[in-house]
């Protein structure tokens, strides 16, 4: 399952990440994991959560990040949800193409091996390509 929460700077994405972020810890019964690329969220996220500092392993892309997170999965099976914080900032671009398909690689990654995706994009819905918008 891949949930996006998309929009412009301020319309409130990362407070519905939070949201969604707590409530994972709370009720799900495996490892909670969110990437962002900074650390804005170290004192607002539960002590439970596995909070990742994308910028301390120098990586950029989407190949870059498919593989770090296809090796935080390897080294934990117990992984049930991954937050990615600001998806154009870990992929390095605003190409809504980009952002579709790192998102369409997340759902096929997660149905393999079960794992939710929380996402959040920096892009205007109304220019967001169709095939991003089934995951609002």
């Amino acid at each position: 399952m891949v949930k996006l929460f998309a929009g412009l700077s301020g319309s409130g994405k990362t407070q519905e990440m939070l949201r969604s972020l707590n409530e994972a810890v709370e009720h799900e019964s495996g490892s909670v994991v969110c990437i962002e690329k900074g650390n804005k969220l170290r004192f607002d996220v539960n002590y439970k959560v596995r909070l990742i500092e994308y910028q301390t392993y120098e990586l950029d892309g989407a190949d870059a990040l498919k593989a770090f997170i296809s090796g935080l999965h390897a080294g934990n099976f117990d992984i049930t949800h991954i937050f990615l914080k600001s998806i154009h900032r870990l992929l390095g671009t605003d190409d809504p193409a980009e952002m579709a398909g790192f998102c369409d690689w997340c759902r096929r990654f997660g149905d393999a091996n079960a794992v939710s995706f929380t996402i959040t994009a920096r892009i205007d819905p109304a220019v967001m390509p169709e095939e991003m918008k089934q995951y609002i």
